[in-house]
């Protein structure tokens, strides 16, 4: 089963992500929320549209939008609506 770990904690994990550009995405019940805090950092992908970000906190330890999704994404990516992905140094496997 895809788990997500930062600091040798499960933040995420799932049987049903869906796997896009090599990413997988976690549905939004899958994730610890306790280890989630809001982020106002967005980017913007021209085929999945606008990007929001969490950042992980384990042990007091915080990644900086280390998490984002897509709130609205475009039709094409409409699999992935609300769905949480993960990188600078999240391990999924």
């Amino acid at each position: 089963m895809p788990t997500a770990r930062w600091n040798d904690t499960v933040i995420a994990q799932s049987d049903d992500t869906v796997v896009v550009e090599g990413n997988h995405y976690f549905p939004a019940d899958s994730i610890v929320a306790e280890h989630f805090e809001d982020s106002a950092t967005h980017s913007h992908c021209p085929w999945k549209g606008e990007a929001s970000y969490k950042t992980v906190v384990v042990d007091g330890k915080r990644n900086a939008d280390a998490a984002w999704f897509y709130p609205d994404p475009k039709p094409k990516a409409a699999e992935i609506k609300g769905r949480f992905a993960f990188w600078k140094g999240v391990e999924v496997k």
